[in-house]
């Protein structure tokens, strides 16, 4: 595992040492400088015979925001329910602020805010402030209405029906619903899934603003640019094991990811942004270029959805270059997919 730690990117940005190239080092699961707000040791945890989290040890430091970063089927979101408390590990053990995953939640001092599926994860029928108060009750301690509503940005959606809510505006009333009881730590599992550019920008403007209050984030995504932007160490998981560890604008160095290019008639942003591999989606007009971090599976994705396209071009260092980079093995290891 490439551990850039020693390069950890405080808010004047990355340090001078964060411009090299970084060494390959033992993996470090501690936090320097006090109790971790989470902590995993050695976490196994299976589907079948599938292994999603391969003696899975990582520790975030509490005030710290960690992005949580992978291809699909990584181990992401295995992460975040074992955080949660909704899996329980088959080997190792998981600490939530001091304490076990789920009488940290039972406390009301984590927060989450996970993915949905096709619809919005709102109760349908009532209105936005009227869901927010009802989750509200929920808490011995909430944060005080006006501030969740302020720290959400969601004061103009108040009166407004939830199934009238637009996926960007659903998305920042469920961030409203996951930090109602005033958590000290908050799991977001693929935020901006549902957003377009703009509403992602208007999210991450939010986040940021509710870490600087002393909160610590972790969230799962596989867009780099959003890691890199909002989140103060970049964790890269690959089949169930972290492979690299550190500032944002290191990992990119490290992490070369290939670009496939191509032209399409009538590009839909999100179908390619789910796309296996995919971790971030350019479009100009019809030309579309993927950043994958695995462009064979990416390619047969795309072929697959049956989405029009010609002029098919990749560029770029691949996976395995990348792997041996992070890791410093002879070779990548078998591109199998997770649940």
């Amino acid at each position: 595992m490439v551990d850039l730690s020693e390069t950890h990117r405080t808010d004047s940005g990355a340090s001078p040492s964060a411009r090299h190239a970084p060494s390959v080092v033992r993996a470090r699961s501690e936090v320097v400088g006090g109790d971790p707000a989470l902590r995993f040791d050695g976490v196994v945890r299976r589907y079948g015979d599938h292994v999603a989290l391969d003696h899975l040890d990582l520790a975030v430091a509490q005030g710290e925001t960690v992005a949580l970063l992978g291809p699909n089927g990584a181990g992401k979101s295995t992460t975040i329910s074992l955080l949660l408390g909704l899996l329980r590990p088959h080997a190792g053990s998981v600490e939530v602020l001091g304490t076990s995953p789920r009488q940290a939640v039972a406390q009301g001092r984590v927060g989450a805010m996970l993915q949905t599926g096709s619809g919005s994860g709102l109760p349908s029928g009532v209105r936005v402030g009227s869901a927010l108060q009802l989750v509200r009750r929920l808490y011995r301690r909430p944060a005080p209405f006006d501030l969740t509503v302020e720290r959400a940005g969601i004061g103009a959606l108040l009166g407004r029906p939830t199934q009238r809510l637009s996926g960007g505006q659903a998305q920042q009333v469920r961030f409203a619903v996951a930090i109602a009881g005033d958590p000290e730590l908050v799991f977001l599992d693929e935020p901006t899934a549902a957003m377009d550019v703009e509403s992602r920008r208007s999210f991450w403007r939010m986040m940021r603003q509710f870490g600087e209050e002393g909160r610590t984030i972790l969230f799962a995504t596989h867009h780099l640019q959003e890691a890199d932007q909002v989140a103060d160490r970049v964790v890269v998981v690959n089949r169930g094991r972290v492979v690299a560890n550190g500032p944002g604008a290191t990992l990119k160095a490290a992490v070369a990811t290939r670009q496939v290019c191509f032209v399409s008639r009538r590009p839909d942003e999100h179908l390619l942004d789910r796309l296996e591999g995919v971790t971030d989606v350019t479009v100009r007009g019809t030309g579309v270029t993927l950043d994958s971090l695995d462009a064979d599976a990416t390619i047969r994705a795309l072929v697959r959805s049956n989405v029009e396209f010609s002029g098919l071009e990749v560029t770029g260092a691949g996976l395995e270059e990348a792997f041996v980079a992070l890791t410093g093995c002879d070779a990548a290891p078998d591109q199998g997919r997770a649940p």
